[in-house]
């Protein structure tokens, strides 16, 4: 039998990137844990309504032997990660590809030569597309379906990403915590200690753009000297809010007031991943009402926190413990009422032992590892 050669092609025509869209159901069709996605959500994700693409250049391929498309592959320069940090960085993302050495080879030869001609001395990844969306490799936790925004993967990946010279940057971790977890006595008398002087409220609708920027800002506080850290941008943040105000019940935000002022937050997502998983990637022509029914009227059991945040003059204290602890355990009644039976916490930076530490001692297991991978492109 005569193997045909790879070919990589720049994604420019409507083919290419129904093509590259597409890819995943060749991937997965057989994989029980894989969700997919909503392809409308993931056409958009690429189009100029995506804010991202305000600060960002990006580039797409995908991989074709003979007529089968067999890989896809994007990089991107991310003007803003280079005016705060000015490292010469540029990113890869939307890896999909066959187990095969000549596919991954001809993928990440287009990525790193297009970022090279754009100046970059190194590649990080997977970012799709920034930090502040779906990032890093799933290397471990390969048996369970993922949850909203974060991805899944064929456990190939990793190995042949290390054959062509990338290393592990940072590892993810996602928690899973049982929503009917009990909280240990000494974490109680903590909470008490501090609870005249703390206030939790939800989301206020009718105050909906002044709480929005309350989030942000402490988001931006709290995460500023996290490793990787972007700021969104005004318009990244609107749109992040107006997914919250479509899918995010008020209750399941909190806001948490020290002395009056605002000093963390925190936000449950239902796991849209959960409604969407049998509609083969179609909202048409009946796929918008079942979603519809399955979020607003049947609910959905499973959650993530994908934002919270600890102002940095309280990290590393015991009053920054129980700002979290008490909206952990103020959302878990909430979690409660709508049905939900379990919950994911990710990403945590692994180095964050504190973190990491509060969730483990309420119960929680970290039962997914994702990897950014880096690379010198000398």
């Amino acid at each position: 039998m005569i193997i045909q050669p790879v070919e990589i092609i720049p994604v420019h025509r409507e083919k290419d990137l129904r093509d590259f869209l597409r890819l995943p159901w060749a991937l997965y069709g057989h994989d029980p844990a894989w969700v997919p996605p909503l392809l409308l959500e993931r056409r958009h994700h690429l189009s100029k309504g995506n804010p991202y693409f305000r600060h960002a250049d990006f580039r797409a391929w995908i991989a074709r032997r003979g007529r089968e498309t067999v890989g896809r592959i994007s990089a991107q320069v991310d003007r803003l990660h280079l005016q705060r940090y000015g490292d010469g960085t540029g990113f890869f993302g939307l890896l999909e590809a066959r187990d095969d050495e000549a596919v991954f080879h001809g993928l990440f030869e287009a990525a790193q030569g297009w970022l090279r001609r754009q100046g970059m001395r190194s590649i990080l990844g997977p970012f799709n597309l920034s930090i502040n969306e779906e990032c890093g490799l799933l290397v471990e936790g390969f048996d369970t379906p993922p949850v909203i925004m974060m991805g899944h993967a064929l456990p190939c990946y990793s190995t042949r990403m290390e054959e062509l010279g990338f290393t592990g940057a940072q590892d993810l971790l996602a928690y899973r915590i049982r929503y009917d977890f009990a909280t240990p006595p000494h974490l109680e008398a903590l909470m008490r200690r501090f609870a005249a002087r703390v206030h939790l409220r939800p989301l206020h609708p009718g105050q909906f753009s002044q709480d929005l920027a309350i989030i942000q800002n402490i988001f931006e506080d709290a995460w500023s000297n996290n490793w990787g850290f972007l700021p969104f941008t005004a318009e990244e943040f609107s749109e992040m809010g107006r997914n919250l105000k479509l899918l995010v019940p008020p209750e399941f935000v909190r806001i948490a007031e020290v002395d009056g002022e605002p000093a963390a937050m925190m936000l449950l997502f239902p796991n849209l991943n959960e409604a969407i998983r049998d509609l083969n990637g179609r909202l048409l022509p009946l796929g918008w009402l079942k979603l519809l029914w399955r979020l607003k009227v049947r609910g959905v059991k499973s959650a993530r926190v994908p934002l919270m945040g600890v102002r940095r003059r309280f990290q590393g204290s015991r009053m920054g413990a129980a700002l979290a602890l008490m909206m952990i355990t103020s959302l878990q009644k909430a979690g409660r009422r709508h049905g939900i039976e379990d919950v994911e916490l990710s990403w945590i930076l692994e180095s964050n032992k504190g973190m990491c530490s509060i969730i483990e001692s309420i119960g929680g297991e970290p039962y997914k590892r994702y990897r950014i991978y880096q690379k010198d492109l000398a």
